[in-house]
């Protein structure tokens, strides 16, 4: 935990009473100009923080500002979700990935970190399937991974995903007022500019228990860009990256001068990823095919992704009661899909 996040922290805890300078060094085993410093970058990110030169320093009010930390978190995801208020939560100002980081915790000890939040405020090498780069700047996104370990473990993986995809749009439906779109398995689009771009990835990989042989535990990893970041706009994602608040809204009104923290949004999505994974499959299913922008659609089929050379051209008709895609052949037959990639005809993947 950095100098400033440990003083948020303890600013958090001690909300309404005044912390002294001095304590501040001690707690954080800093010199006291480092706790000014601290200060500042908890200010120049919008916190209103009062300082007294007798007193030491008040947090006023942590909801007014979008600072990203483990105490931000915990209180968030506390009062909007209580019955997860216990779940072990980490923030990370850099990481190089929160799901390479998820995935040593459940390797460790896959029950004790059953609904596990790891976030960070950028990562260093994000990923997405097949190792494929996710461009993680700070500030303008929200990265995190959950972990979970049900009962008698994984035994659907892209159950997982597409509950996880179905989580993350009612999340940002109901923070941002903007109707996100699936892209089967793991993608979702909004509207930016009369156009569908990708504004969210989602990779879930999972620990295997060598003994049994069995899946124990998901790692679920989540990028969402919700504003537009220059070093997305200078990335080779520049074209069909798509940003949350540039999508229109629902109600056609303009999204509003304040924005949700990310820590409330993280919140919102691990809540929301938590609760329904406990849900009836039939109904979440349901809800996946109602947001796919897929069926109908012709369709080029990548079995082994990135693979060229096994491609082949089909049409998407369905989902199927375990999230495969079900895609109608040239020469008629139909086949479901529970693992690789599709593109629509004359799109880039």
């Amino acid at each position: 935990m950095s100098t400033k996040q440990k003083v948020f922290q303890i600013l958090t805890e001690n909300k309404g009473s005044y912390v002294s300078g001095q304590r501040l060094a001690q707690e954080c085993g800093v010199s006291r100009a480092a706790i000014w410093k601290a200060v500042k970058a908890i200010r120049d990110e919008g916190f209103a923080v009062q300082g007294s030169s007798n007193n030491g320093y008040t947090l006023v009010d942590e909801q007014t500002a979008d600072v990203l930390s483990q105490a931000t978190l915990e209180y968030t995801l506390g009062q909007t979700y209580p019955e997860f208020a216990q779940s072990h939560i980490e923030c990370f100002e850099t990481i190089d990935s929160t799901n390479t980081y998820a995935k040593k915790l459940a390797a460790q000890d896959a029950s004790k970190y059953h609904q596990a939040v790891i976030a960070a405020e950028s990562q260093t090498a994000g990923r997405g399937r097949i190792g494929r780069s996710f461009e993680s700047p700070a500030g303008t996104g929200v990265y995190l991974s959950l972990i979970i370990t049900p009962k008698g473990g994984i035994t659907q993986p892209a159950v997982i995903t597409a509950s996880a995809a179905v989580a993350v749009c009612r999340a940002i439906k109901k923070l941002y007022g903007v109707q996100p779109a699936i892209k089967w398995i793991n993608d979702i689009y909004v509207q930016n500019d009369g156009q569908l771009k990708k504004a969210v990835g989602i990779l879930t990989e999972g620990i295997t228990n060598f003994e049994t042989g069995q899946i124990e535990s998901a790692v679920i990893g989540i990028g969402v860009n919700i504003k537009p970041n220059a070093k997305i706009k200078k990335s080779a994602a520049k074209d069909i990256a798509g940003f949350v608040t540039q999508a229109p809204r629902i109600d056609s009104s303009p999204q509003p001068d304040t924005l949700p923290s990310r820590a409330r949004f993280i919140a919102e999505i691990a809540g929301q990823v938590f609760k329904i994974l406990d849900e009836p499959l039939p109904k979440v299913i349901d809800e996946y095919k109602s947001l796919t922008f897929l069926i109908g659609k012709k369709l080029t089929v990548y079995p082994l992704i990135g693979d060229d050379k096994t491609a082949y051209k089909a049409t998407a008709v369905d989902i199927d009661k375990n999230a495969a895609l079900i895609v109608r052949l040239p020469n008629g037959t139909k086949k479901a899909l529970s693992s690789g990639e599709v593109t629509l005809h004359n799109s880039k993947k």
